[in-house]
Formats: C-alpha cells, structure tokens, sequence
C-alpha cells in the first residue's frame, strides 16, 4: 500500500512539472509575439532624426556623422547563403556620442579594400539594435589581425579607445559592398512546440498512470 501511495505522488508531481512547463511556454509565446508585432510595426515606421529621439530596440533611424576607417572592424560571419565572409563595422560619431554601425558583409578577399569604404556619412539610414550576448563558445578575437568572433567590449575598447553606446546601428541602403544586412521581425519562436510537448508528455503519463491504476488497484 506504502508503494502504491509513493508511485501516485511521484506521478502526480511530474505531471504537476511537465504542466507548469507548458504553462510557462504559452505565457513566453504570448509575450513573443507581441514582441514580434512590436518590431513589425516599428519596421514599417519612417526612420526618425537619431539626435532627437528615444533609443530604442528596433527603430528606424537617420543621421549623419564622422565614419572612423582607420578602426574599421571585421568580424567573421556568414552571409544569408551561407557563404562566409565578413561584416565591416566602423566607429561612428553623431553628434556627441559614439556608436558601432554595422555596414553590411564582405566576402573575404574585399577586406582592406578602398571600394567597400564608399558610403554617404552625411545620410546614413539604418536600424538601431542592442547588442547581444556574446557565445561562449565563439573562439578569441584576434585583434592584430582584425579577425574578430564577437563585438567583445574589452577588446573594442582596446581597439578603439572608446566606449560606444549599447545598440549599434545596421545600415540600410542599396550597396553592393558591404551588403547591408536586412532587418526583420524573423525571430525564433518555437514556444508553442514546446508547450504542446509538455502538455502531451503530461497527458502520457496521466493516461498511464490511470490504466496501471485500474488494473493494480
């Protein structure tokens, strides 16, 4: 009896888990795609004066200001047919603050070229993002050889001497090289297969638990 009564505990307390873990999915999906619709419809909106508006995630931005060349970084990335190569990313001073603009890619043999340094400084249109975490798993930056993994900001500041601002701007336009890289609400979010997995693994184990029940009880 004393078993029978630990199985139905054990039992029911992972059913009580996988349930709470779906649960927690669908409130993470609900708060995805409202996410989702945010950077929808702040996509659509006319990029705004950078110098006179709120920094946030997302918004469509336009400026000018002084591209620093001579910091110029490349940080090793694939383009979007997976091709590697690298995205060409430059110090840039609007107004009183410093920011990272992230002109585009490059395939390998461009790098330290003079064709990819075209650009409009005094007409830059582009989408404002905060940076990410970097992967742990990315290997070192290597700074004299301005191969970079990640936008380490230790190694930036080394690099550079300067502090930037925490989102970095991605340009748009119509360039060849560096191809600016599009921005789109193409996120992941596979919460719903996840919560449909813990629920289904809770209703397994319910339906076992009941059919062990009715022919040992």
């Amino acid at each position: 009896m004393k078993h029978k009564f630990l199985f139905s505990v054990f039992t029911i307390f992972f059913i009580l888990v996988f349930v709470g873990l779906g649960t927690w999915q669908i409130i993470r999906l609900n708060w995805k795609n409202n996410l989702i619709l945010e950077i929808e419809n702040s996509l659509k909106n006319p990029p705004v004066e950078l110098s006179q508006s709120n920094k946030e995630n997302f918004l469509k931005i336009k400026a000018s200001g002084f591209i620093d060349f001579e910091k110029q970084i490349y940080l090793y990335n694939l383009d979007d047919s997976g091709t590697p190569g690298f995205e060409v990313i430059n110090p840039i001073t609007i107004g009183d603050e410093d920011y990272l603009i992230n002109r585009g890619w490059i395939p390998f043999e461009k790098k330290g070229t003079e064709e990819i340094d075209l650009i409009n400084q005094k007409n830059i249109v582009g989408t404002l993002k905060l940076q990410g975490r970097k992967n742990i798993f990315k290997p070192d930056n290597d700074l004299k050889e301005n191969y970079w993994f990640s936008l380490n900001r230790e190694d930036i500041l080394e690099f550079t001497g300067k502090n930037f601002s925490e989102y970095i701007i991605y340009l748009d336009g119509n360039y060849q090289f560096p191809k600016p890289k599009k921005i789109t609400a193409n996120i992941s979010n596979n919460h719903q297969k996840y919560a449909l997995t813990w629920f289904s693994l809770a209703l397994s184990i319910l339906l076992i638990y009941l059919y062990f029940r009715k022919k040992n009880y």
